[in-house]
This record gives C-alpha cells, sequence and structure tokens, in this order.
C-alpha cells in the first residue's frame, strides 16, 4: 500500500470539506453502528479465535461499549458541534467574543490487541463526530479482529474518509513516517515514547493511552465477599489482559485469609465446577510466555495452573511477595494477583508513590478517612472506590492517564473534544474604535489602562 498516496487523498477529501457539516458526521456515526449490529456474529467469531472470547464478555467490552459511545454521540453532537459566544472583557468593547470547534484534518489511530474492537473503534467514534479522516491501524496480533474490522469499514465508507492498515511493525513504523494532523495511540510505554519522538518531529498532537501497575487497595473495613469477587471480576476479565487491570493487591494483615476464602469462593461462582472454557487466553505465545516466566518461584496459594497448548493461564493469587519480587518490576497483564500485606495505610501510600504513576487505582473500604487520604496523596489516571475497572464505562467522565500511564482523556464529549480544535474568535464592530491603546502612549490613556485591566 502506497501510504504517501492514502495519506495525500484523505487530506484532499478533508480539505474538500465534505467531513465538517453535522448531517455528514451524524450520518457517518450511523453507519458506523448499523455496520456493528449487522455483523455482531463476524465479530464475535474474530474474538474466539484470538481471545477465546464468549459472546457474552465480547459484547459487554467490546461491541457494545463501542455502540453506547455511538449513541451518546449521536445524542450530544448537534450540540457540541455549535459556535458558542462567550463574555468579552470591557477593553475590547465593543465586540462579540466566540469559540468555534473545528477538526484538525487527517489523524492516525493505532490500537492494541488486548480489546481489538473497542480500543479501535471508540476512538474512531471521536475522530467522526470531530469531522476529521482517519488511517486505522488495528493491532497484527489480534489477526481475526483486525481482519473484521478492515472488512467492515472498508464496506462502509471510502478510503479517502476511513481507511483501515492492516499488518505488523513495519506497517507501523512506515504509517509514522507520513504527517499527520493527530496521532491517537493505544499501548505499550515504549511504544509510546517512540511515538510520541516521531510526533515531535512534526509537532502533532498526541494522545497516548498506556498502562502500568495500577494498585488495590483493600483494608479491614471493606465488605470482604464483595470486594473479592469485584476484584477477581477485574483479573479474569479478559484474562487480566487489561490496562486498568488491578495488577498487584495491598490487604491490611488482619483480612488476608478471610479475602483468599473469599477470593476462591468468587472464581468457583464464576467458574461451576471448575470449568474455564469460557474464559479468554493469553493473546499469543511470546505473552504467554512473558507471563508464565512471572510465577517461576513464586507461591500461588490460588491457582497457579497453566495450559501451554491453548496459552490459558488459571486465575492465580500469589503470595509471599514483597516490593521486589520480579513480578512487582513490570505490568502483568495476566490473571495472576500478587498480594502484599501491610500494617497500616501509609505503607501503601510510600510503595505507590515509589512506582511511576498507574493508570487506575482501586480502594476497598468503608472509611471516608481512608478515601480521602488516598485521593488526597496518590497520582492516577482514574478509579474505583469499592469496585474495579467500571469507571470507564461512564461517558460522562473522560478516560486516561497521567505521566507514565500516558496523557489525553477521551469517551463521551472528551473523544470529541479530543479531535477537535477550539478557535477563539473576536468579532469587533466598526462603529468605534477607542484610542487609548494606540500610540502616542499618554500618561492618562495609561491611567484609564490601569482602571481597566486589574
Amino acid at each position: 500500500m502506497n501510504f504517501d498516496s492514502l495519506v495525500a487523498h484523505q487530506r484532499e477529501y478533508f480539505q474538500s470539506g465534505a467531513t465538517r457539516p453535522l448531517s455528514f458526521r451524524m450520518d457517518a456515526l450511523r453507519k458506523l453502528r448499523q455496520a456493528l449490529q449487522d455483523n455482531e456474529a463476524l465479530i464475535s467469531e474474530a474474538m474466539k479465535s484470538d481471545l477465546n472470547k464468549s459472546p457474552f464478555e465480547t459484547y459487554m467490552t467490546e461491541t457494545g461499549m463501542v455502540l453506547e459511545e455511538i449513541r451518546y454521540h449521536l445524542k450530544h453532537l448537534p450540540k457540541w458541534v455549535r459556535t458558542k459566544s462567550v463574555r468579552t472583557p470591557i477593553t475590547q468593547f465593543h465586540a462579540k467574543s466566540f469559540v468555534v470547534p473545528e477538526p484538525y484534518g487527517v489523524a492516525l489511530l493505532m490500537s492494541p490487541w488486548n480489546y481489538p474492537l473497542q480500543l479501535c473503534l471508540v476512538p474512531v467514534v471521536g475522530a467522526i463526530s470531530g469531522g476529521n479522516c482517519a488511517v486505522i491501524k488495528p493491532s497484527a496480533y489480534a489477526p481475526a479482529t483486525s481482519s473484521a474490522i478492515a472488512k467492515i469499514i472498508g464496506e462502509t465508507f471510502p478510503p479517502e474518509y476511513l481507511v483501515v492498515v492492516e499488518g505488523g511493525r513495519e506497517e507501523n513504523n512506515a504509517l509514522l513516517e507520513e504527517v499527520f494532523d493527530y496521532i491517537f495511540f493505544t499501548g505499550s510505554v515504549e511504544v509510546g515514547k517512540a511515538i510520541m519522538e516521531t510526533a515531535a518531529k512534526n509537532l502533532t498532537p498526541v494522545t497516548l493511552e498506556l498502562g502500568g501497575k495500577s494498585p488495590v487497595i483493600v483494608d479491614e473495613t471493606a465488605n470482604m465477599k464483595l470486594a473479592a469477587k469485584r476484584i477477581a471480576f477485574g483479573k479474569v476479565l479478559n484474562a487480566g489482559q487489561t490496562c486498568v487491570a488491578p495488577d498487584y493487591l495491598l490487604i491490611q494483615q488482619s483480612v488476608k485469609d478471610q479475602f483468599l476464602e473469599e477470593y476462591a469462593k468468587a472464581l468457583k461462582e464464576f467458574f461451576p465446577e471448575g470449568n474455564l472454557s469460557a474464559m479468554p487466553v493469553i493473546i499469543s505465545e511470546k505473552h504467554f510466555q512473558r507471563v508464565t516466566r512471572l510465577l517461576e518461584g513464586e507461591t500461588a496459594v490460588i491457582g497457579g495452573g497453566i495450559d501451554e497448548g491453548r496459552r490459558f493461564i488459571e486465575p492465580t493469587v500469589l503470595t509471599n511477595i514483597t516490593p521486589d519480587s520480579s513480578i512487582m518490576q513490570e505490568e502483568i497483564f495476566g490473571p495472576i494477583l500478587p498480594l502484599i500485606t501491610y500494617t497500616e495505610l501509609d505503607e501503601c501510600i510510600t510503595l505507590i508513590r515509589s512506582l511511576p504513576r498507574p493508570l487506575a487505582f482501586y480502594l476497598f473500604t468503608e472509611s471516608r478517612t481512608a478515601e480521602k487520604k488516598i485521593l488526597d496523596t496518590c497520582s492516577f489516571g482514574g478509579g474505583c472506590i469499592n469496585d474495579t475497572i467500571i469507571h470507564l464505562a461512564n461517558p460522562l467522565m473522560g478516560f486516561g492517564g497521567v505521566g507514565a500511564s500516558g496523557m489525553g482523556s477521551y469517551h463521551g464529549k472528551l473523544s470529541f473534544d479530543t479531535f477537535t480544535h477550539y478557535r477563539s474568535m473576536i468579532k469587533k464592530s466598526t462603529w468605534l474604535d477607542l484610542p487609548m491603546r494606540y500610540h502616542p502612549y499618554t500618561e492618562k490613556n495609561f491611567k484609564l489602562i490601569r482602571k481597566l485591566m486589574k
């Protein structure tokens, strides 16, 4: 594929003004929604092939979330695209001030393999709503879903508007040689750094959705049954291959045994008779080997079993973990939960603040004091109190990281904002022209300026 020609055709199409009208954007969102609904079976088959996801989990975490995002945009986009009047200071009398949202232009959207549909198409919804053209790059690690996305987009939209580029590292590098007006990347910290470095050559703005070791704290006041169940949910969902999965557990020593008992019960409820066939697998042999190496030499008090033939790892809890353990040196991205005990909350805060700022943070407590202390002392992208994962499903809140876990936010209105530049405008009247700003500067005008500007 000739990427120079591809980007040039998209830029020409964008500059024609075709993507700017509200009616065009709304029609494109409806077409995407219909295409997803028409291809639900194809998507489910692709997810089964790539990750062994069940139709239920596929819809809940992938297709359904994209459809929810489209629904929200269709409802609110007519309001978002309006020119907004703002107050004009007296020093600019007589004038009108207003803000005009405009699309960036041609965007590059690079998505990961762990939620290969959702994390690819939710940004696409934002790009469409913002009035942009887009080159969409799914992950090669999820080939069946990448192919499904290419089919859906290719049959629904012309390539000068939206186009999917399949392939691996070679295609990624070639695309990054092109000049885009915006780059949206979801993936690892190391690749995020490389993309930001490349984007800097052309001063291209970027959104980076990365990851990190997201902690979960359980104190002695927590509802232990619910805490265990909701943490287990966050760990087995997509086999722990979630950028906001609880990565490690800090649990108050006095409730450790009770938590482990409830965690084991939760897993039995999730998987009756020990049937784990509906649980997703690790995406590739490379990733499977990396995650299983993290189990070496550790003590598994729950789970620990692996099936190399189908890249499967049981939901596992490890004890006797310290901050220096090898599993604490990288993001796990698997269904393994290392457990570290603590006595006082300050121990947790010290550990968490010694690590790069995580994408998510989870606290299970009934103590308002503990809740306030964590929010006042720890920096992270977002999170939940007494639950895991679900904060990213509220379209009224942005989703994004801070520091090493990323920059920029999206979801809901912030998806539109991400792909939109807001132009600040003043329209000055011609019937009046206040002379005080012009030369020659006089003492009288200086005094007047000081009165007005303070």
